[in-house]
């Protein structure tokens, strides 16, 4: 199922083609220890993801019509959903991100191995940054 994004698309095939759970545990934790630390101007309740069971930010910024991400969380393993995330809608417009279909979080597998608390977490995110995408997508669109 493509998505849109070739970077998301990239990472939900290889997620989907590792059948052993544990490695793609190991992938996501790899995505959060790449995350680049969050400044600390972003840590603040209007970035905070909401049904989380731990701290998530997350900020989009448009730049030349184009989405930039940045987050961070207190769980590794919710960082690095958070990460997979950051990496597969990075450079998408707007309007990309805002009708991304999260089905596509099915595709990845993980949602088996993760705890309903924590597959609920990562489709909070996705909705977070669905969120901000709407709001920065310009008007005459």
């Amino acid at each position: 199922m493509a998505t849109g994004s070739e970077a998301l698309d990239q990472i939900v095939d290889r997620l989907r083609d590792t059948k052993d759970p544990k490695r793609r545990y190991e992938y996501v934790l790899w995505l959060a220890r790449k995350l680049d630390p969050l400044p600390e101007e972003f840590r603040q309740d209007s970035f905070k993801v909401r049904g989380c069971v731990s701290q998530v930010f997350v900020v989009g910024q448009l730049q030349e019509g184009r989405l930039h991400w940045q987050g961070d969380s207190d769980a590794l393993i919710t960082k690095g959903l958070l990460a997979l995330l950051m990496t597969g809608l990075e450079g998408l417009t707007p309007a990309q991100v805002s009708g991304l279909d999260p089905s596509f979080l099915t595709d990845t597998g993980l949602q088996a191995s993760l705890t309903p608390s924590r597959a609920n977490g990562f489709l909070n995110i996705l909705k977070m940054m669905q969120s901000q995408a709407a709001a920065l997508q310009p008007a005459d669109f």
